[in-house]
């Protein structure tokens, strides 16, 4: 079993069986929905400091919350050059990176997807697409969840990660 199949099993049992699960009718839950394994979107890149100004970022529910831009990141993906903010939380080590792309909305939860990097190591950064992920509030409306910024919205497709959570009748 690869590192991220096991990842991915994880994630379904603590969804399917635990308490503190963002899923309220863990019942019929029966696994989460992801892209096959793309090597391509596991990337190690350089990362260009940011000016370190802080983004009043929407969420969900209509609130906000302040992160700091502290690093850029540009890679090709689909035949374009692409460029990624990453965000300090000022909570934790390594960078917070919400994205929405062109699968948002259709085959990916319309909201975006987050990821979350480790802290640089000699000016490079992993960015690894298979591990992007849902946001609690869309398995459940009573979380608030950041919105990815107008400056992470990608016209490229990322078919990697999770896939839109479907919710069944129960949920």
């Amino acid at each position: 079993m690869s590192a991220l199949t096991q990842l991915r099993k994880q994630k379904d049992d603590f969804f399917g069986s635990s308490p503190d699960s963002p899923v309220d009718d863990r019942s019929g839950f029966t696994g989460l929905d992801y892209y096959d394994e793309e090597p391509s979107l596991s990337l190690e890149l350089e990362i260009e400091p940011a000016d370190g100004s802080e983004v009043r970022v929407q969420t969900s529910d209509g609130q906000h919350r302040v992160y700091t831009r502290e690093a850029v990141v540009s890679f090709e993906v689909d035949g374009g050059e692409v460029s990624l903010t990453l965000y300090g939380t000022g909570q934790s080590h390594g960078y917070f990176l919400p994205f929405r792309d062109s699968t948002s909305g259709k085959e990916t939860y319309g909201a975006g997807r987050y990821l979350d990097v480790e802290p640089a190591t000699r000016g490079k950064v992993k960015i690894d697409f298979n591990l992007a992920y849902n946001p609690f509030c869309a398995y459940n409306d009573a979380y608030s969840c950041p919105l990815p910024p107008g400056e992470n919205w990608l016209q490229v497709p990322i078919r990697a990660g999770e896939k839109d959570y479907k919710k069944t009748i129960s949920d």
